[in-house]
């Protein structure tokens, strides 16, 4: 679709069109676990970044459903999910293509729904794409499946689709799909996945012959993928385990993979997940129940359990990651960029040496933001406004 002026201005009061990083008492909030202490210096409420760059908003795309995932082509237009289960092309001067065809069915309740979508550099020459979706299975059942497909020369149809992975079990849940896909430097795709949320399939998180709360790393074409760690008892495509609600993962500029997890109330957590390893939910946790009572135990730290590298209390329930690399902001090089649903606003970590040194938050109080990432033409940071009437928007230097 094409914007008239009033549908620009209807846009603007909306989504607003420009916004500072001064509003930055994120800190003053008091803890909801306000017992618990961090592990190491700047675990948690780093320094405030003292940052005065105001943001200015140019919305390229409204009108989208509850947009999910998004990736951009090579012809600089961008492929989005919406979670009630379509997908579209958003060309560069904003026209939002029809659904595309040929998608599997999706069980949209919910959390649930058409979630994850990216490509592969080659994109160009294979047109091929991989989504990730929650699968119904039956009985009310559903799980976290990934399919790939190619893309049809027109846009307006995925083709040859195949379901590459199926997580297993399914379970009678409409929470904690996890659900982002990433591609490591060896050409493998990383895929994190929820543990459902229920009192019962949340403690299979620490199962290892189930895909409920892991990252998983899988061929592109399906099977798990080469040189994996061996984990005794545990099912191959397993990276790592003990994640609650994985919804922001990316490659960082040290080559290697790092998540921020949905923690419970007070636990969100900003990881480097590595082969093999454990990362404790629900024994091992920051935060508490949504209730006020103790996540099992009550447990911070063990030795068998890998620290977060970060924590919010109170949370900012994340969605979407990624480090930042372009010309547009040259302070934020290296920064992790990350969206909060909770928090309403772009999440900006400064980190040194795997540690995160400060934090900042723009646009805050404002919307849902669902996921960013980098155009990669001119370094812009792109966001998805997560709701009803959803928008795909880019951020630039106020001039």
């Amino acid at each position: 679709m094409t914007h008239s002026l009033y549908s620009r201005l209807a846009t603007v009061m909306l989504f607003g069109s420009i916004a500072s990083a001064s509003a930055q008492n994120f800190n003053a909030a008091s803890p909801n676990a306000a017992s618990q202490t961090p592990a190491f210096n700047n675990q948690t409420r780093a320094p405030v970044v003292e940052d005065s760059l105001t943001l200015e908003r140019d919305v390229i795309a409204d009108g989208l459903d509850h947009p999910w995932g998004m990736d951009q082509l090579p012809d600089e237009s961008w492929i989005v999910t919406e979670r009630p289960g379509r997908m579209r092309i958003v060309s560069p001067e904003g026209l939002l293509s029809g659904p595309i065809a040929g998608l599997p069915e999706v069980d949209a309740r919910r959390q649930g729904g058409l979630l994850d979508v990216v490509v592969r550099e080659d994109f160009a020459d294979t047109r091929r794409v991989w989504w990730s979706f929650s699968e119904p299975r039956g009985n009310g059942e559903n799980a976290t499946a990934v399919a790939t497909g190619v893309l049809s020369p027109d846009g307006s149809a995925m083709e040859q689709v195949e379901v590459i992975f199926q997580q297993q079990p399914a379970w009678r849940s409409t929470l904690h799909f996890g659900s982002r896909l990433v591609f490591d430097g060896e050409g493998a795709l990383f895929v994190t996945t929820g543990e459902r949320s229920l009192p019962e399939p949340r403690h299979l998180a620490q199962d290892v012959g189930t895909h409920l709360g892991k990252v998983l790393r899988i061929d592109p074409m399906g099977g798990p993928a080469a040189s994996n760690p061996e984990i005794e008892g545990g099912l191959p495509e397993i990276w790592s385990f003990g994640h609650r609600n994985l919804q922001s993962a990316a490659i960082g500029p040290d080559g290697t993979l790092w998540t921020v997890e949905h923690g419970p109330r007070g636990g969100d957590e900003l990881n480097r997940p590595q082969p093999g390893l454990n990362y404790g939910w629900p024994t091992v946790t920051y935060g508490e129940d949504y209730s006020g009572s103790p996540i099992g135990n009550g447990v911070t730290e063990r030795d068998d359990v890998e620290q977060p590298v970060y924590y919010w209390d109170p949370v900012i329930a994340p969605s979407g990651l990624v480090f930042y690399d372009g010309p547009m902001f040259p302070d934020w090089q290296g920064d992790a960029l990350i969206g909060g649903l909770a928090a309403r606003a772009l999440v900006r970590l400064n980190l040194e040496d795997g540690r995160v040194v400060g934090e900042a938050r723009y646009l805050q109080g404002q919307n849902r933001i669902r996921d960013v990432d980098v155009a990669q033409e001119d370094g812009a940071v792109m966001i998805l406004i997560d709701a009803d009437n959803g928008a795909l928007v880019r951020l630039r230097p106020a001039s």
